[in-house]
């Protein structure tokens, strides 16, 4: 029914059933077109596979696979196939696929090196058409045409792109060069993974009694959440509560992109843990998170008898007191703060879960520092982009992750631009969004040029100002006391500035869904991550939003009045001669990563272009080099699994 009433549905939704006439063909493109990923086979939600005459398919919203047959064009038989999901194992799935590769990339294949990735064909022969993956390798000698392998789309498993730090040597067919690298390889993958195990050994041997919480009352909780939960949502809570149930302590990181649901599991996961009768602290990075999460917590758990506090430099010190009197005796359930929770003084009576929200935002040091005072404490990581560190932790499988994709109904893309700073763009963006009553983020990101930066834009808009509508510039950022951020963004909040002025500190926290539009006025000073995270700020209800990445122009000649609405993606590399090659390459991301749900793809892109942090130090950096990220964490992660298995 609402797929013939719903445009949404109808574009969203197939429905199958034997005897219906549907060529193979269209059915396999239209499971791809709903974002389906094509494997060898089915293994979890979201996944299909061919063989043959039999389409294999998992239903985003089935518990179980089915296996589709054909007769010619005509569905003729539809099977239940009945096996488990293997959920951790698509969530580890490297989102850096080979069918998001475009022509001229360096691509990695298990058995053959690396090469050069030159599209798809299709066989034109008489029997059933069949794909190849064309990877065109080194010449076997001097003055020779290139080799090339053609590789059936079956087995894309043996190909991912090259992520590497340098540009990589290209391999020749044939020859025992690639067999001694990737031996090579392998032999520093396991002593990596070694160094690794024992860096973990004492919280992989802490234990706890698995956690038993209220689940009638989970239920309530859950039953009033006021949207609909989405399957990435469902499922992610599911691993939390399994998490929960082992003997070892949860070590796991939620990933999804502002928006998308990552609180609510929080909630419920904290709010499960309380009813077992233990406590909670949830730590943000700002002041003005804390107070948000506070407020949602509050509004989510005020019908249960749940006692929750905020602690930051904001709480007087008579509330200080009492709130450490009160988790050292047992008696508040929940306490969410800054980096005030990580002080001695704090003492927890019975503390099982803490959630870390945004951790890139947080050093190692701070992160370890509840590891180090009760090893068995359970961990629930929240990010959008996590660091480089945090993903190779996930990829080496010695943390679990769930991914939360599935964007919201009806959330609407962000239309995302990367151009040279020009006034007349900065004026046509404001001028649009103030015309359909929105309000604007303008990012400065020097605090000693704000207010020179407020007279710009007020000369840009005085056209409107003379016309009898006053527009009001309010400024915000990090050395201003408390109380005047709080003023400030109030004063936003309630629309009584129209357009924000602000620095960095806007990054966490805001959830305005009338502020549609956010000018960045040089993106090259910002991190990958940093950038997705600002842009969303913006986009959070059903109205088209609209981020512009600015970078400086060589020249600062006048450009025509462009509207947003045009939807200017092209970025003019022409006048990209002042800005660092790494710059570069994160504005590339930030515009090509422009769609729901791509925290995750950014991340990894992050980790391609920042290197991999802290786990992969010099020593790994030239194996990294030689066989590429992907294949080095798959290794990796052999290693480990190996070791342990052992050593069980």
């Amino acid at each position: 029914k609402a797929r013939r009433i719903n445009p949404w549905w109808r574009d969203n939704a197939i429905f199958i059933e034997c005897g219906q006439h549907i060529k193979p063909s269209e059915f396999v493109r239209a499971l791809s077109d709903f974002a389906y990923q094509r494997a060898s086979r089915a293994s979890g939600r979201g996944i299909f596979a061919l063989r043959g005459g039999l389409i294999e398919v998992w239903p985003i919203n089935c518990d179980t696979p089915f296996l589709i047959e054909f007769r010619g064009n005509t569905i003729d038989a539809i099977h239940r196939a009945d096996r488990p999901e293997r959920t951790p194992d698509a969530a580890r799935r490297p989102a850096a696929s080979i069918e998001r590769m475009t022509p001229g990339g360096f691509v990695v294949h298990e058995d053959h090196g690396i090469g050069i990735f030159r599209g798809i064909t299709e066989t034109s022969a008489d029997v059933e058409p069949q794909q190849y993956y064309i990877v065109e390798y080194a010449p076997p000698k001097a003055g020779r045409p290139p080799d090339v392998l053609y590789v059936p789309v079956e087995q894309k498993k043996r190909l991912t792109p090259y992520c590497g730090f340098t540009t990589p040597h290209i391999h020749r067919l044939g020859g025992g060069l690639w067999e001694r690298t990737k031996r090579r390889v392998k032999e520093d993958a396991e002593k990596t993974a070694r160094e690794l195990l024992a860096l973990y050994a004492a919280r992989h041997g802490a234990a706890r009694s698995p956690i038993a919480g209220d689940n009638a009352m989970l239920a309530e909780l859950r039953a009033s959440f006021q949207f609909q939960d989405t399957p990435d949502q469902r499922r992610a809570e599911e691993m939390i509560l399994t998490d929960f149930g082992k003997n070892a302590p949860m070590d796991r990181i939620l990933c999804g992109d502002v928006g998308f649901g990552k609180t609510e599991i929080a909630i419920r996961a904290a709010f499960y843990a309380i009813t077992a009768g233990f406590q909670v602290a949830l730590i943000a990075p700002t002041t003005i998170l804390a107070a948000q999460h506070e407020a949602t917590f509050r509004e989510r758990l005020g019908r249960f008898p749940v006692r929750i506090a905020m602690l930051s430099r904001l709480t007087v010190p008579a509330d200080s007191a009492r709130i450490k009197k009160e988790l050292a005796s047992g008696t508040l359930d929940c306490v969410i703060g800054t980096h005030r929770i990580l002080s001695r003084d704090i003492v927890f009576k019975n503390p099982v879960l803490l959630v870390i929200d945004e951790e890139q935002r947080f050093g190692v040091r701070q992160k370890e520092h509840f590891k180090k005072m009760r090893p068995e404490l359970d961990i629930l990581t929240l990010s959008a982009t996590p660091i480089p560190r945090t993903i190779q932790f996930a990829l080496a499988h010695l943390r679990d992750i769930s991914l939360i994709e599935t964007p919201p109904p009806e959330r609407i893309p962000i239309v995302t631009t990367v151009l040279p700073w020009s006034r007349p763009l900065i004026r046509n963006a404001i001028a649009h969004e103030l015309n359909r009553g929105g309000q604007v983020y303008f990012l400065h990101n020097r605090i000693e040029t704000l207010e020179k930066t407020r007279r710009m834009l007020k000369e840009l808009i005085a056209a409107r100002t003379a016309s009898g509508q006053t527009i009001e510039i309010g400024i915000l950022h990090g050395r201003m006391n408390e109380q005047a951020i709080i003023k400030a963004m109030d004063a936003f909040r309630e629309k009584r500035t129209h357009i924000l002025l602000a620095t960095t500190i806007i990054e966490n926290g805001l959830d305005i869904s009338s502020a549609n539009t956010l000018i960045v006025d040089d993106a090259t000073r910002l991190g990958l991550a940093q950038a997705h995270q600002l842009r969303g700020r913006i986009g959070r209800g059903r109205t088209q939003a609209f981020a512009y990445f600015l970078y400086p122009a060589r020249h600062r000649a006048p450009e025509p009045d462009e509207a947003p609405e045009d939807k200017l993606r092209a970025p003019h590399k022409k006048n990209r001669r002042r800005i660092t090659d790494k710059a570069a390459l994160r504005l590339e991301a930030i515009q090509d990563y422009a769609d729901l749900g791509a925290g995750y793809q950014i991340a990894l892109r992050d980790l391609e272009i920042r290197g991999a942090g802290n786990i992969l130090g010099r020593e790994q950096s030239g194996a990294v080099n030689k066989v590429g990220l992907n294949l080095y964490c798959q290794m990796l992660a052999d290693a480990v699994e190996t070791l342990n298995t052992e050593k069980a």
